[in-house]
């Protein structure tokens, strides 16, 4: 079911890169809530990605950049523009890679030139699309801009290595940049810290099965998918969070709340009978 949520508005969504990505997900979620778009990622993850498949499907061209470029990004920007013949509405990045995690380093044998690599991939690239995008004034007043993130930025996961302060890096450029540019162009700010997520990133985290099935067992809501992650996504870009910025918005079933849940406590005593009424119905109090 739709609600043209997005009816009239434009955006550009940067990282789709296959069925599997949240990106692909909320390209596909806003079009279906009558919005227009258009579509960038790496000329290399353009050559491994389907990405040509989804623009077509859409009607949505693509605009290849690598967002560490600032020259790529004013070139996204303005041919966007350009193509809808004014600014547009709404922007998402969902861009983070670590050549660290890839390479096997552990986050007390980083290689710094990589590290650097996952800080400008995965955040700063954050900092230079806002700046050109104010620069150039290519969002329309009350626009909204959101990246995706994780809760490793405020808690220590295993294996998530220096993506961890890579998003940290995000989340504060989001506050930063929310607040002057939402004074002088009403333009709101925000950042989705989603569930772990099965995309081809996301499978690149060690353990990642193992993590996925520890938040599922410790959310009371289970494990936001990607899906469900693009319709937040699609609310954000609506009207009706027209006062929301700044903001680091947990969406991950509850896990961000919860110290331990019986179903967690449960993989270690293995036996959920202790916890049964006499009819066998689990009391979670």
């Amino acid at each position: 079911m739709t609600h043209n949520l997005l009816k009239g508005k434009r955006g550009i969504i940067f990282g789709a890169l296959n069925s599997e990505s949240i990106a692909w997900k909320v390209a596909e979620r806003c079009v279906a809530e009558g919005a227009q778009i258009t579509l960038s990622n790496t000329p290399m993850a353009l050559r491994m990605g389907e990405l040509n498949e989804l623009s077509e499907r859409l009607n949505a061209p693509i605009i290849p950049a690598d967002a560490t470029s600032v020259e790529d990004l004013e070139r996204v920007f303005a041919e966007s523009v350009q193509h809808f013949g004014g600014p547009v509405d709404f922007v998402l990045h969902s861009i983070g890679m670590s050549p660290n995690v890839r390479k096997g380093r552990t986050y007390d044998d980083l290689d710094y030139g990589y590290l650097q690599k996952t800080l400008d991939i995965s955040a700063i690239s954050f900092h230079k699309m806002l700046q050109v995008a104010k620069k150039q004034d290519a969002i329309a007043e009350g626009g909204s801009v959101v990246a995706l993130t994780y809760v490793a930025a405020q808690r220590t996961f295993f294996g998530y290595n220096d993506m961890a302060d890579a998003k940290s890096m995000l989340e504060s450029i989001a506050r930063g940049f929310g607040y002057i540019y939402g004074r002088e162009k009403g333009v709101r700010v925000n950042t989705i810290s989603q569930s772990p997520t099965p995309t081809t990133a996301g499978k690149g985290i060690k353990e990642m099965e193992n993590l996925m099935d520890f938040a599922g067992k410790m959310s009371p809501l289970g494990n936001a998918s990607a899906d469900e992650c693009a319709d937040y996504c699609v609310m954000l870009f609506s009207d009706f969070t027209r006062k929301v910025t700044m903001q680091n918005l947990y969406h991950d079933g509850g896990f961000s709340s919860m110290g331990m849940s019986l179903r967690a406590m449960n993989q270690y005593a293995k036996d959920l009978a202790p916890y049964e009424d006499e009819e066998g119905k689990v009391i979670y109090g």
